[in-house]
């Protein structure tokens, strides 16, 4: 199978590309990075050559501004990319006849139910961010029949710039640590969504996913577990509300998904404790 995948160089991005590159041709796609073609996604006809030159099988879209607090700051940037990129790439897709699977968020729920939100659950985006999400949600749902969305929440990666290496980083520069105890989702590790991807999209059962982690915890439990585990069992965290950590964008309190519809065809998911441990080793920590 030919694979296009649009953020190649961004951390699920590259994760994809890793993970589909053994058993399948991989075109990735990407505004910026080394060994990808170029690629700005609000450009339609920019899209629409690129697809017109490979023709690939599936494209798969995790390409996204998804720095929150700068899409709360210029909700227009954030609306360009996530909504109407997101947009372009199923127009050009929908021309070809090629299914499409768009990488969306958590965020796109308002958080206030008292479970877990199932893939068919209302959506009610909150914040500049997530209502780009919901905008690209919609949009490939309108414009591409042939869609995988697949919602995942709080991911940590490799390479960097993730929750779990920005409370490690705090505590090796001596820094004091305050993390909010009222923000509840599922941590999920990048290669446990990209090796989900790589199943659901030889499927053709197409539909909406929640691809996360097992189990929810607090942003404060998120950060002790791994702190436990990294050898700082010693070192204090202090308990704050979400109101206490001031920010353009706040997010959804209670978000965590139900991995129903993928679960049910046999796409499952380790817990989020094993998954960090395993993320962990990986970065020799």
């Amino acid at each position: 199978m030919k694979i296009l995948i649009t953020g190649a160089s961004g951390k699920l991005g590259t994760q994809l590309v890793q993970q589909l590159s053994g058993e399948h041709t991989v075109v990735g796609a990407d505004i910026v990075g080394d060994h990808v073609e170029r690629l700005d996604i609000t450009n339609y006809s920019a899209c629409q050559q690129l697809m017109q030159a490979h023709q690939p099988d599936i494209v798969c879209h995790p390409a996204a501004w998804t720095d929150v607090n700068g899409c709360a700051l210029d909700p227009q940037k954030a609306i360009l990319i996530n909504g109407v990129g997101a947009h372009n790439m199923a127009v050009t897709s929908a021309q070809f006849n090629i299914p499409i699977l768009y990488v969306s968020s958590n965020e796109v729920f308002d958080g206030k139910l008292n479970r877990p939100y199932t893939e068919f659950d209302q959506t009610n985006p909150i914040n500049p961010y997530a209502y780009s999400k919901w905008y690209g949600e919609r949009a490939v749902q309108q414009v591409n029949p042939k869609h995988y969305i697949v919602r995942t929440a709080w991911l940590f990666a490799h390479g960097g710039g993730n929750f779990i290496q920005a409370i490690l980083n705090a505590v090796k520069a001596g820094k004091s640590l305050r993390v909010v105890t009222n923000e509840v989702a599922n941590p999920t590790y990048t290669n446990d969504v990209a090796e989900a991807i790589a199943s659901l999209i030889t499927t053709d059962r197409y539909g909406i996913y929640h691809f996360v982690n097992q189990g929810a915890v607090s942003r404060w439990k998120f950060a002790r577990y791994a702190l436990n585990q990294a050898g700082y069992t010693d070192t204090p965290i202090a308990q704050i509300s979400r109101h206490q950590w001031q920010r353009p964008s706040l997010p959804p309190e209670y978000t965590p998904l139900d991995n129903i519809a993928g679960k049910s065809m046999g796409i499952t998911f380790r817990s989020w404790q094993d998954a960090v441990d395993d993320f962990l080793s990986k970065e020799s920590v």
